[in-house]
């Protein structure tokens, strides 16, 4: 252990002397309050220390330990349906011990001390294992099952292993390593947040994350083990495109980081979270969720410490076979506790005050995510995909945060203000928004859904495309001065817009879609506009094409039941050749 005092306190920042036995990144307890800090840069024997509680009162000549460890995570039963902050304290537990406001330099363990789990060993004596083999599992709520795994950097011999019930200190497991030494395994294992947890093997990212949002799975689809940001201004729906992710995605484990978010958005969070039905299981979301609150009002440098945290804890369940869904919201307001930082440690700022290593950081946090083989002899396949929010100031993307992520990201669904306004939601703009996955999904979807799948996904993007070089020669000269094939397309792409794009999160049935119908409802649209050139072509009236009565039923196709679909799509697909054919009849009877 190292020792020293604080000789200057600068906010959060803290610097202490006599500290050139600790080491970057060691965790160290300030005051004889205990406050918990990290050493982020060392001068000699001068230790920078941020301080992830408030420094109100603090002055030079308090001691500083250095606990020697860097900062970790416990990850163990217990981590499921906790409320944690930025540094892995449960919110719960505190407010038991010290009230509604968090008391500076309150120690609480992350995971209940007390609480027995009920171990189910799966390995036996005599067997051979290494770091990543499953031991044990723990049924930790109705719908997950955590499975104990042996810690990275032991391997061996299982000399002892119990079954019952424990707590998450009670040894289950006895090792002999091959050096005869004997390694007591408990339910609980530790991680530096900072360090990636370790795998064998990272896959290409094949297969989608279906999260039931048409917007997102048709035009700008995410794979499992993929990046997205959500970039957007204030007001267009960022956190609700995360809610919707976190309730529909295909992933079996959700991890929502609040990350330096309003007070009353993470209360929303935290309020609603729990009521709202799991669809997968029927049960509440909180069954298969871990939530990070680090509202804005709380020390900034346990917001930087936050993400790391929670992506930790995704890694772990990742680890076990899981594919879990990280959703940061918002990566801006670290970016903020980044520059706030290095400015009290007075290095030279880069863009817009930021630090020059923005990029690499967040580089960091997002190459974490990944579809992967896990540690272990059996091998599992886990994946994490990581969502980020981006709240640039004023809605202007060209700021450094959204620029620097943009670079790292193969997702970018761009939130408009204009679509929000006119209440488009979800306001993801189809024409600055990509994915970059979106080719290599494609086989996919064409295996999996429908083999014309790219082939209408293609089509209906150029159609949007064509609207908007459409659109300008409109506001221009007037909508009369187009061809009928020219109008005919606008009227395609208003109901690709408005039948297809909007969709209800409110809506018991709208708000998730099956990929299955999310093709039938696109193909119908594709099949009126083609069938209405055909008919064009033939010398019908624009005007009754227009105004056939199946588009109402088109549009209305979206709200239909899941077990009513092929029904429908028949009976509607049938309606539109039958009106098309009346119209041309009826010019060759004339």
């Amino acid at each position: 252990m190292s020792q020293g005092r604080v000789v200057k306190v600068s906010g959060p920042l803290v610097i202490a002397e006599g500290m050139k036995e600790a080491d970057m990144f060691d965790v160290v307890r300030v005051s004889e309050q205990g406050l918990i800090g990290e050493i982020i840069e060392m001068r000699g024997d001068r230790a920078s220390i941020q301080v992830y509680e408030e420094t109100a009162g603090l002055a030079p000549g308090a001691p500083v330990v250095s606990t020697g460890a860097q900062l970790s995570v416990e990850l163990g039963p217990g981590l499921i349906e906790t409320i944690y902050d930025g540094i892995q304290r449960p919110l719960e537990e505190i407010r038991k011990v010290a009230g509604p406001n968090i008391a500076r330099g309150i120690s609480v363990p992350s995971l209940n001390r007390e609480k027995k789990w009920e171990f189910v060993p799966v390995a036996k004596v005599g067997d051979k294992v290494q770091a990543g083999d499953i031991i044990g599992t723990v049924q930790e709520t109705i719908v997950v099952q955590q499975k104990i795994m042996v810690p990275y950097g032991i391997s061996g011999t299982i000399a002892d292993i119990k079954a019952g019930s424990f707590t998450v200190e009670e040894t289950v497991c006895v090792v002999k390593k091959d050096n005869g030494e004997d390694v007591n395994l408990t339910m609980m294992q530790k991680w530096p947040v900072r360090k990636g947890r370790p795998y064998k093997e990272k896959m290409v990212p094949e297969q989608p994350l279906v999260t039931g949002q048409r917007v997102i799975d048709t035009l700008f689809p995410i794979s499992k083990g993929g990046v997205a940001a959500v970039p957007g201004p204030f007001g267009s729906g960022k956190t609700v495109v995360q809610h919707q992710l976190a309730k529909w995605a295909d992933a079996e484990i959700v991890v929502y980081i609040g990350c330096g978010e309003r007070g009353n958005e993470m209360t929303d969070v935290l309020m609603e979270f729990p009521e709202l039905k799991d669809p997968r299981t029927g049960e509440s979301l909180m069954k298969r969720t871990v939530l990070i609150a680090n509202t804005s009002d709380m020390p900034v440098a346990a917001r930087e410490a936050s993400i790391y945290t929670g992506i930790t804890i995704a890694e772990y369940f990742r680890d076990m076979g899981y594919s879990v869904a990280l959703m940061a919201d918002s990566t801006s307001r670290w970016a903020e506790a980044l520059r706030e930082m290095s400015g009290r440690l007075e290095e030279m700022p880069g863009e817009e005050g930021y630090p020059a290593y923005l990029a690499s950081r967040l580089a960091q946090f997002y190459e974490r995510a990944g579809r992967v083989i896990s540690l272990g002899s059996e091998g599992r396949e886990g994946a994490l995909s990581a969502i980020g929010a981006v709240s640039p100031p004023g809605g202007d993307i060209s700021e450094p945060v959204s620029q620097a992520t943009l670079r790292i990201v193969k997702v970018f669904w761009a939130l408009d203000a204009q679509l929000a306004y006119k209440r488009h939601f979800p306001a993801i703009n189809w024409l600055n928004s990509y994915s970059l996955y979106a080719d290599r999904l494609g086989s996919w979807f064409n295996e999996n859904v429908a083999k014309e799948w790219t082939d209408i996904r293609s089509e209906a993007i150029r159609l949007l495309q064509e609207e908007a070089e459409l659109n300008e020669i409109v506001q221009l000269v007037g909508v009369d001065s187009l061809s009928v094939g020219d109008r005919l397309k606008l009227e395609a792409t208003r109901s690709i817009r408005e039948d297809y794009l909007h969709q209800n999160a409110f809506h018991d049935i709208d708000t998730y879609t099956s990929l299955n119908k999310q093709y039938k409802l696109l193909t119908l649209i594709m099949k009126y506009y083609h069938d209405g050139i055909d008919a064009l072509k033939e010398g019908a009236e624009f005007k009754a094409i227009e105004n056939l009565p199946v588009r109402e039923r088109i549009g209305r196709f979206k709200y239909t039941e899941e077990s009513k679909v092929s029904e429908t799509f028949e009976n509607i697909r049938k309606q539109i050749e039958t009106e098309i054919s009346a119209l041309t009849a009826g010019k060759e009877v004339e």
